[in-house]
């Protein structure tokens, strides 16, 4: 059966509140199996065979549902993932501890990404992958100005971002074997 990681926008930060053990049994309540969470942050892993593109809706109206909390979530697969994983830019060339990746929720159109200037927001550096911008803050992700705000009104599409570790981890908790 396989796996996916499903990846919350904003739970557990300013305010929001969602236990991971919350989640898990959500999850399950859904009928996903093997659920497991990763970090407070709203990262879950889990095996079902529903149709990938009706797995972060279902979960969306669910969490609606249950908490009454409005959270977008983005799914991808172990294969999708490692394709990310080997696709940045940035990885010889940074510390992987300054490296995220604003995952989105579709492919933003070239003509909105071409009209961010990158020197604009040096130190930091962005690069676009697929369905992804990859990020290198040499200084701090808490301080970056390319935020999820940052991409969600100049793409104009949910994003959610992890740092280097985490997107490591849930291609691993996701892998098959």
């Amino acid at each position: 059966m396989p796996l996916y990681a499903a990846l919350l926008r904003g739970v557990n930060v300013g305010g929001r509140k969602l236990p991971m053990a919350d989640l898990r049994e959500t999850l399950v309540s859904l009928g996903f199996d093997d659920v497991v969470t990763y970090v407070q942050s709203g990262n879950a892993v889990f095996s079902t065979r529903r149709k990938a593109s009706r797995i972060g809706p279902e979960i969306e109206e669910r969490l609606a549902a249950d908490f009454s909390m409005d959270v977008p979530v983005i799914v991808r697969t172990h294969t999708e993932l490692i394709g990310t994983l080997k696709a940045n830019p940035f990885l010889g060339h940074a510390d992987p501890a300054r490296l995220h990746v604003t995952f989105l929720a579709d492919s933003p159109p070239a003509e909105r990404l071409s009209g961010i200037e990158s020197d604009r927001y040096a130190p930091d550096e962005w690069r676009a992958g697929n369905r992804a911008i990859y990020l290198h803050c040499p200084e701090s992700y808490g301080e970056t100005k390319l935020n999820n705000g940052f991409w969600e009104r100049r793409l104009q599409t949910v994003a959610t971002t992890r740092n280097w570790k985490t997107v490591g981890k849930l291609a691993e908790l996701t892998d098959p074997v």
